[in-house]
């Protein structure tokens, strides 16, 4: 994000199944966060009974977790594209 955005230097987008997926790996980053690194975000918006679009602002990074749909009508991406992009395969427990 650094080239053209100010406010953080990364956008982390991530998709659950659904929407109770999403606000597990919304759970599952925040603990990590503050229990591995001792960080908070500023701010978090979406954490509600939908649950379809999650986003933590830890500042220098901004995390997106959205349900497949949300993901789609957003599309972040390409919004975005004039930025570099790395694509990161999901890790499975």
């Amino acid at each position: 994000m650094q080239p053209v955005c100010a406010y953080t230097d990364y956008f982390v987008v991530a998709t659950g199944g659904n929407a109770r997926q999403t606000k597990a790996i919304w759970d599952e980053v925040h603990g990590r966060m503050k229990q591995d690194h001792a960080l908070l975000p500023r701010s978090v918006e979406g954490i509600n009974d939908e649950s379809t679009w999650i986003i933590g602002d830890y500042i220098d990074v901004v995390l997106h977790v959205f349900t497949p749909e949300a993901r789609e009508y957003y599309r972040l991406e390409d919004l975005w594209d004039d930025v570099p992009h790395e694509t990161v395969e999901a890790v499975t427990a």
